[in-house]
């Protein structure tokens, strides 16, 4: 085969060294698999059986942890949703892409009387950026994304989530687009929904069962190539609602672990969406060789979620916050029922799982995620020293301090920009972030400081203004 002159292989392997990311040789000889990476929406780390509440009913996703490995100290890049799922699409920090803050940040979130302004933010994720699809494409994957996108921009009244159209998932790489917008949350979880990219359909059915089903459609369409499926549930976020069936067996299950039956009966719904996901996959003959990963964009919701023993939850740097399940299967890869308990972060799953499609990592690319690779195989060397997070921005509940936090080893501290507080916990001996140590040790929290602050530079972070009007 000629290409105006040149053979095939030259061609190749030019194409190979002008891309960021080449075939490794490995690779080539393999098949890569199918990717089906699974983001719930406001899941806190203790909701799920496998994670140790009893309260709710999640066979489906305990059964993947069963086959597969299970993170104990994973991380979710922010502690609100739009920044982490930059983070995924990327493999940059929140930081660096100036994206920290629920889109759109919005003055109604900066309480009254505030000694500090918000940092400044992007409302959409810039075409600049490759993202995982984009990249997974030029691998010669099919790409469909399936749920909640809330990358690009703010809806107006009418406009059933478009917002800005020149940052929808089809602007990013993904050949199909199914329920992605710009909203945060669902104007409803039944059909008719009111989303732009989610025609009705059938009156009445269920958000997650609707978006399991155009997978089986686009799986089918797609079986014979490797196939990338980010299905970014709406669920658990609000509006609570859930079918009546589920709502039923719930009802007065309130306690520990359970503060809103509506809550449990989304999550299990949502967990036989799954099963119902996982049957077709097997009935495609695809199961051997697909990959999941199933995790959450940020802590829990604090009015329908128990974080404990976890201290807050959405919208705080603390563990509540930002600590999240995260499930990895991969058949004949994955040791079954392996715990891992190696901190890792969302901004991990672009090299991740381009790692694991085959790309090789090309030196000069920058990326602030690692692949977590090495963990999945139980092989090889994993190094990193420490895990960022920069949230400089209110949340909804404005009940949060803008500030910043590092994770090194077992410790963690915390810097509030309003007064320059530091606080500084042993998650391995404090996980409910109760004794703050930092004038204790005040030489390692100093150090730890420090590292922050270069990393902040480093990354460029917007920080918060002072507030001209704030009145002592």
């Amino acid at each position: 085969m000629k290409i105006i002159g040149f053979s095939f292989y030259t061609f190749l392997t030019l194409s190979l060294i002008l891309s960021p990311w080449a075939v490794s040789e490995a690779a080539a000889n393999e098949t890569p698999p199918n990717i089906v990476l699974v983001l719930i929406d406001d899941m806190g780390w203790m909701d799920l059986a496998c994670q140790g509440n009893s309260k709710v009913s999640t066979p489906v996703i305990d059964q993947i942890a069963k086959d597969g490995m299970r993170f104990t100290d994973a991380y979710s890049a922010a502690p609100v949703c739009s920044p982490t799922r930059a983070s995924i699409m990327t493999g940059l920090s929140p930081a660096r892409l100036h994206i920290t803050n629920h889109i759109p940040d919005q003055k109604r979130f900066i309480p009254k009387n505030a000694k500090l302004l918000p940092a400044a933010m992007k409302n959409v994720l810039d075409l600049e950026y490759e993202t995982l699809a984009e990249r997974l494409k030029e691998l010669g994957y099919k790409t469909g994304f399936f749920g909640k996108w809330h990358l690009s921009g703010k809806y107006k009244r009418g406009d059933q989530g478009r917002g800005d159209l020149r940052y929808a998932p089809e602007k990013h790489g993904f050949d199909v687009n199914v329920g992605g917008s710009c909203y945060g949350g669902p104007p409803t979880f039944f059909d008719p929904y009111g989303i732009y990219s989610l025609p009705s359909r059938k009156k009445g059915e269920y958000l997650p069962d609707r978006l399991v089903d155009e997978i089986g459609t686009f799986m089918e369409k797609n079986k014979k190539d490797p196939i990338f499926i980010s299905l970014w549930y709406y669920t658990v976020h609000w509006p609570m609602e859930a079918p009546e069936s589920y709502l039923k067996k719930y009802r007065g299950k309130e306690g520990p672990g359970l503060k809103d039956h509506r809550y449990g009966a989304m999550i299990e719904a949502l967990d036989d969406s799954m099963g119902v996901l996982l049957k077709k996959i097997e009935s495609l003959g695809l199961t051997d060789n697909t990959i999941i990963v199933f995790t959450s964009d940020n802590g829990g919701f604090s009015g329908v979620a128990d974080m404990r023993p976890l201290r807050e939850s959405k919208g705080y740097l603390y563990e509540g916050g930002i600590r999240v399940p995260m499930i990895v299967k991969w058949p004949g890869k994955i040791r079954k029922g392996s715990i891992c308990k190696k901190p890792v972060v969302s901004t991990d799953l672009y090299p991740t799982l381009i790692d694991i499609a085959g790309g090789s990592r090309d030196s000069d690319r920058q990326l602030d995620g690692v692949s977590i690779k090495p963990l999945l195989l139980e092989k090889g060397s994993f190094d990193r020293s420490a895990l960022y997070f920069h949230y400089p921005n209110y949340a909804f509940h404005q009940g949060n301090r803008l500030g910043s936090a590092i994770r090194e080893g077992d410790w963690k501290l915390i810097e509030y920009f309003d007064t320059g507080e530091l606080e500084l916990y042993n998650l391995a001996k404090d996980i409910g972030e109760k004794k703050n140590l930092a004038s204790q040790n005040a030489k390692l929290a100093a150090r730890l400081k420090e590292k922050l602050h270069i990393w902040r530079k480093e990354v460029k972070a917007a920080m918060p203004t002072l507030n001209p009007n704030h009145v002592k």
